[in-house]
């Protein structure tokens, strides 16, 4: 197993009902900035239960943050920070509304230009230089409601860049499964697909002695895939929502990557094509998971072949053999997901997305990815390709 320290300070309160304790979770005359997204919460009830709950408490409100959240949108609600002299972010949505508020908590206090928070990956490491923040999540995913890091898109100019650091992890994350009841079909497909491909970031590179880790890392994958489908289906059902949002934030809390080396190209990628296309992040990991797997097949196929046998019970007389069946049927699971698997399926303009890609990449000096920095911007091109 390789070094490693595991540090998660945030106070994970789970199961139905748990936004009554809300009032003991913030601290005492906090001043509060109610951060959300296109307005969700007021149909399902969820903001109804958040301001109840909250009474006697000063809260000024900010809707509107965007899935992808943007720079702009958030710069916005730091000025209101700043002015309002707010000393509290309670983050109501999902991982959009809480990798934006990750974001703006960084962002309050920082000295500079905020914007390089993005363009130079600032690590915020003091607590005394963020604004403390906790989350009520309603939709399982990113398994940003346990960790420290954040997405945000510059729209300016089409770059969806990362942050991240110890002192961005959420005080406490209330996560109630049932509040998954009212989300539209196509938001729990991506849901599932988002964590199942967080586990494979983290899982699919080579054989290792991290025996334990693969072990749970597994146990993850063969969850989604056992309950994916019909979480979808029957998002009311409690079984199966709880597992399923367990799942996405066990997917992405830090524990399974401890240990273990991983390769986030696939996010690297499929993130540039939401920014390029607007197409769900979900989806473009969907585009590209496969691609990746078939271009860096020599490099991973044996811990294909394991994976293959382990989560879809594949045999074959060869490594090679059982390394294909696992690729195929991660396929087949993506398709069963509501997932296509091709860029051409989503656009017209697909073509110009290889050479855009390896261009942003080689500017910003991202010359060699993946666990063992063999994916090169050759490859990276071939990936692209690969998914048209």
């Amino acid at each position: 197993m390789l070094n490693f320290e595991l540090y998660n300070p945030t106070n994970y309160v789970f199961g139905k009902g748990q936004i009554e304790k809300i009032s003991t979770l913030v601290p005492k005359n906090a001043k509060i900035l109610l951060a959300y997204g296109g307005g969700s919460i007021f149909k399902n009830g969820i903001h109804e239960q958040v301001i109840k709950n909250l009474q006697g408490f000063d809260i000024i409100e900010f809707g509107g943050i965007e899935p992808n959240p943007r720079f702009e949108t958030l710069m916005t609600a730091v000025e209101i920070i700043r002015k309002e002299k707010i000393t509290f972010i309670l983050a109501v949505g999902g991982g959009s509304v809480i990798d934006g508020v990750k974001f703006i908590s960084g962002a309050t206090h920082f000295e500079g230009n905020p914007i390089d928070i993005l363009k130079n990956r600032v690590l915020f490491t003091d607590l005394t230089k963020v604004i403390p923040f906790g989350t009520v999540l309603t939709l399982p995913a990113t398994g940003s409601e346990m960790n420290s890091g954040a997405v945000v898109t510059i729209e300016e100019t089409h770059e969806k860049l990362v942050l991240g650091g110890s002192a961005l992890f959420p005080k406490f994350s209330i996560c109630d499964p049932t509040v998954i009841a009212s989300l539209p079909k196509r938001q729990l497909e991506n849901g599932v697909v988002d964590a199942f491909t967080h586990v494979m970031e983290q899982y699919l590179t080579y054989p290792h002695d991290a025996i334990l880790q693969d072990r749970i890392a597994e146990s993850i994958l063969q969850t989604l895939v056992e309950i994916g489908p019909n979480v979808v289906e029957n998002p009311t059902d409690y079984k199966l929502a709880s597992n399923f949002m367990w799942c996405a934030t066990m997917a992405l809390n830090g524990l399974i990557q401890k240990g273990v080396p991983s390769d986030w190209a696939t996010h690297m990628i499929g993130h540039e094509l939401t920014a390029l296309y607007e197409i769900d992040h979900a989806r473009t990991l969907a585009v590209i998971a496969p691609s990746l797997y078939k271009v860096m097949f020599e490099t991973k196929k044996d811990k294909l072949a394991q994976y293959g046998e382990r989560i879809f019970n594949v045999s074959g007389n060869s490594t090679e053999e059982k390394a294909e069946k696992a690729i195929e049927k991660t396929i087949e699971f993506l398709h069963k997901m509501g997932m296509q698997t091709k860029l051409s399926e989503y656009t017209e303009d697909y073509k110009k997305s290889a050479d855009f890609i390896v261009n942003r990449f080689e500017t910003r000096g991202w010359k060699a990815l993946g666990e063992k920095q063999n994916i090169t911007l050759q490859k990276v091109k071939e990936i692209v390709e690969g998914s048209y």
